[in-house]
């Protein structure tokens, strides 16, 4: 009964996948919605759903289709105990994908490009500020690096601009993305006072 999600940015996003008798497969998006997302997202540690994509958003994936028209009413405990179709007639470009609460990305906003700017995170299903009480060389390095925008060059301040505020800490350069670092999330002690964080990194984006 094991489930996974691909394509996605995080291991909170993606394409739902499953596994059948050692073979995985995918989920068509007929009927494909928030309370189906949210037994997903739960299976997987991730929170609850914030969006149920369809139309393979996450891109098409391989093996059978082994569910359709999946009728959650989302307090299982798992995927399989949903009522479903025994037949399909689905294609994978019709696979069903989820984005859950604790999914994280970011985006730098206000700089020049991609590479440049205001730090801002979409967790919990809302784009948020970063504090700079812990916004060191690591943390904003580890983010040039996720974004695929080198190491950090500098690191300039901004006015918070959103209702959410984020902290991380960093232990070292180890991490491939902030999420493996600790955070804490709307706790008003560590950003009291603090900037937005920024940063630039050495390399250019989009």
């Amino acid at each position: 009964r094991a489930l996974r999600l691909a394509g996605g940015r995080s291991r909170c996003e993606g394409r739902v996948e499953l596994e059948q008798e050692g073979t995985w497969g995918t989920v068509c998006d007929d009927g494909w919605d928030i309370p189906d997302a949210d037994v997903v997202c739960r299976q997987l540690q991730c929170g609850h759903a914030v969006r149920a994509h369809g139309n393979a958003a996450f891109g098409r994936g391989h093996g059978p289709i082994l569910r359709d028209e999946v009728g959650c009413e989302g307090h299982e405990r798992d995927l399989w105990e949903c009522p479903a179709a025994l037949e399909h007639d689905c294609s994978h470009k019709e696979d069903a994908g989820v984005v859950c609460s604790e999914h994280q990305e970011w985006r730098l906003c206000g700089g020049q490009d991609g590479c440049a700017g205001r730090v801002e995170v979409f967790f919990r299903g809302t784009w948020s500020t970063v504090c700079n009480s812990t916004w060191y060389e690591t943390e904003a390095t580890v983010l040039c690096r996720t974004l695929g925008c080198g190491d950090a060059l500098q690191r300039p301040s901004f006015g918070h601009t959103l209702p959410g505020k984020m902290v991380y800490l960093c232990g070292s350069l180890q991490p491939s993305s902030l999420a493996q670092c600790q955070s804490t999330f709307n706790k008003s002690a560590p950003c009291y006072q603090s900037w937005a964080a920024g940063v630039i990194c050495n390399g250019t984006g989009s």
